[in-house]
This record gives C-alpha cells, sequence and structure tokens, in this order.
C-alpha cells in the first residue's frame, strides 16, 4: 500500500476566467478561477476505501462526507458549536491537497513534511481569489489546523473520525497496512476527544471491536 502523497500536475491553472469568450473580469473571474480549480480536489485519492463499492475515496467525497457528519452529528460536540462556520471548515481544510497531495495518517516520513508542503499549497490556492477571501479562507484553514476554537476542534474529530468509519465498516481497510496497530490507531485518533467524548468513546469501542475480530493487530 502506497501511502506517501504524489505531486499531482499543476502547473497550468485549469480555467482562466479572463481568457473566455465572455470577457469575464474582476472579482468574478477570480473565483471563478478559485471554483475552477478545485475541481482537481476530485482527482486526489485517499486510502480510504469506500463502503459503498470497491475502490478508494477522493478527497472531495470525503470533505462532503464530513460536512454532512456535521450536519448530523453536531450535538455530540463537547461545547456548542456555529454548525455553518463548522461546515466551512470541514470545507475548505483538505483543498490544500490539490497541490500538496492527501498524507496518510500512518505515513511517518511523509507526515514530516506535511505542515510544509500545506502550508505553500495554502499561499498558493488561497491566492486566486480576491483580497478579502483569500484572507477568510487561509484563515479557516489556519483555525482549522490549529484547533483553536470549538468549530475546528469539532471539525478535527470529524476528520478522524470518517475514515475510522470507513475502515471499521471494511472489516480493516487502512488498519492492515503494515505497522499499524491498536496503539498507533488510538494515538493517532485521540483528538477525537478534543470535539467530541461521546464519539471518542465509540472509537475506542470500534478499535476494540477491530482487536477482537482480527482486523487491527493488537499493542
Amino acid at each position: 500500500m502506497t501511502a506517501s502523497p504524489t505531486a499531482p500536475d499543476t502547473a497550468k491553472q485549469l480555467l482562466d476566467a479572463e481568457g473566455l469568450p465572455l470577457a469575464i473580469s474582476g472579482r468574478l473571474a477570480r473565483q471563478i478561477a478559485f471554483i475552477a480549480e478545485t475541481d482537481r480536489l476530485k482527482t486526489v485519492l485517499r486510502l480510504s476505501p469506500l463502503l459503498s463499492t470497491n475502490r478508494r475515496e477522493n478527497d472531495a467525497e470525503h470533505s462532503w462526507h464530513l460536512a454532512l457528519m456535521v450536519l448530523v452529528l453536531a450535538e455530540y460536540a463537547n461545547e456548542p458549536v456555529d454548525v455553518e462556520r463548522t461546515l466551512k471548515l470541514v470545507l475548505v481544510h483538505d483543498l490544500v491537497e490539490i497541490y500538496a497531495g492527501d498524507t496518510c495518517l500512518f505515513d511517518d516520513a511523509a507526515r514530516k513534511s506535511q505542515a510544509q508542503r500545506e502550508g505553500a499549497a495554502a499561499k498558493r490556492l488561497f491566492a486566486l481569489l480576491p483580497a478579502d477571501q483569500e484572507v477568510e479562507f487561509h484563515g479557516l484553514w489556519d483555525e482549522f489546523e490549529e484547533r483553536r476554537t470549538p468549530e475546528a476542534r469539532f471539525a478535527k474529530a470529524m476528520d478522524r473520525f470518517q475514515p475510522l468509519l470507513l475502515n471499521a465498516g471494511n472489516h480493516g481497510g487502512t488498519w492492515r497496512a503494515p505497522g499499524v496497530t491498536h496503539a498507533r490507531v488510538h494515538e493517532r485518533t485521540s483528538v477525537i476527544d478534543e470535539g467530541s467524548h461521546d464519539l471518542w468513546d465509540c472509537t475506542e469501542k470500534l478499535l476494540a471491536l477491530g482487536v477482537r475480530e482480527g482486523w487491527l493487530k493488537g499493542g
């Protein structure tokens, strides 16, 4: 199983709205260019297998699933959260993987450069937007990464809980990768507890089930 992110071919912007026959310019042109560029998110494959079919999910599917989970599970947040802001956080946070690639939770080598790669990607991507939206979107991305608000902590919990559900539903999924043990998964998903004690309790039960059923190595 290959966990390291692969560098996508992103040398050329997907759509230059100012060059279209309609001669769109100014603020709308920049917004359309950004929206077009984010279409690349659909091509960034994650390692998590889907529950409904025999293939891996992509980042756009992951982001959609997180947004739905926020709507369904917000009542389990440790602190009251602004659902709209939390939705913004889960929809924005993985956009940087358009340029940085997805970094597997258990790929220690790739994780060493993750912050640098994603920081550079954030600057490049959000710079496509008008100045005020560049500041807003970059701020949302920073908020998610720093987990400094109740919304960010719950958003991060969703980001860890979603692939865990996919792995459990697939009777192991990425848990079957070499070197992945109960202790590693437990440590790497413990951030769920910062956003939701209830969902962390559920996580621990799913991990214990994985060990009992042989989907996840003990230790």
